[in-house]
């Protein structure tokens, strides 16, 4: 289980450094396997250049403290050559990180083309790729097919997979795997199902909160224990509904203020803060799922 952190801002509007430490710390102490700084959670569109920055460094200092992941967003919506030049700053400031690459926003390109994307984008050495696959957000779907060529490309290591459900294209994916490939579930309400198809693990948003429960979930399934596995997985699946039930991260970082992990729950534009409904309906049944299963490691 991977983490895509928030990032905190402070009561003057300003990343808050130290809560995105104390934050990264938390969830790994709680199973987490990794960490994932600029993520789409983390409103990297949002922050300026030394904002960026500054965000990496902590949440990579903590990686390296505790021997975990380090997993840092590029590209999003920019082209070919900009993401190129952005992966190769990246490879040579933070060498040991992989890198989680959305497919092409906006333009919508072929099959084909996300293909060549990605293949330009290996060319020569560099850091491990994460594939990001979601759809609804780039509005460019990539079929199983296409994954399994750029699943063959050097240097991609694993897949976000985060199409809105549990599609065909999912399904025939995780029943025969390519070798050396990891298939994460990154929707949140859909990634217990993913898990028991048989994806290798998830970047999920949702393990800012019952991380040591996610960690479980993962584990179950991979132990055998089907019966833990549908019980944590249909309780963590109703939470990410209700923290997803507003635009990420709004509800997250409500419930993160409100157990005063974080100093604020402030996003920033065009983002809007949580409803306090929201935030409490997702909090009741987080309480819930605590009251259900054995305390959290």
């Amino acid at each position: 289980m991977h983490v895509p952190l928030v990032t905190p801002f402070a009561a003057d509007g300003g990343v808050a450094l130290d809560a995105l430490e104390a934050l990264a710390h938390e969830v790994l102490d709680a199973g987490a396997a990794g960490l994932v700084a600029l993520g789409t959670t983390g409103e990297p569109s949002a922050l300026d250049p030394d904002e960026r920055r500054a965000v990496i460094g902590t949440v990579a200092r903590v990686c390296d403290e505790r021997s975990a992941a380090l997993t840092i967003g590029v590209g999003g919506g920019d082209g070919t050559r900009a993401t190129a030049a952005a992966l190769e700053a990246l490879g040579r400031r933070w060498p040991r990180a992989a890198a989680l690459v959305p497919v092409p926003s906006f333009t919508r390109p072929s099959q084909a083309g996300v293909v060549a994307h990605f293949r330009a984008l290996t060319t020569g050495p560099g850091v491990p790729l994460v594939v990001y696959n979601v759809p609804y957000r780039t509005a460019c779907h990539l079929g199983a097919d296409a994954l399994r060529e750029i699943a063959a490309l050097p240097r991609v290591a694993a897949v976000k997979q985060a199409v809105g459900g549990v599609d065909a294209d999912s399904v025939a994916l995780l029943a025969d795997p390519p070798p050396g490939f990891a298939v994460l579930a990154g929707d949140d309400v859909f990634a217990p199902a993913l898990l028991a198809l048989g994806a290798h693990g998830g970047v999920l948003a949702s393990a800012h909160v019952l991380t040591g429960r996610w960690t479980r979930l993962a584990e179950a399934w991979r132990d055998g224990d089907a019966a833990l596995a549908r019980s944590l997985g249909a309780g963590l699946s109703r939470v990410a509904g209700r923290l997803f039930a507003e635009p990420n991260p709004s509800v997250i970082k409500g419930v993160l203020h409100a157990e005063g992990r974080i100093p604020t729950a402030a996003v920033r534009l065009p983002l809007l803060p949580a409803s306090g409904a929201a935030v409490e309906a997702a909090r009741r049944e987080i309480e819930t799922a605590r009251a259900q299963w054995e305390p959290e490691r």
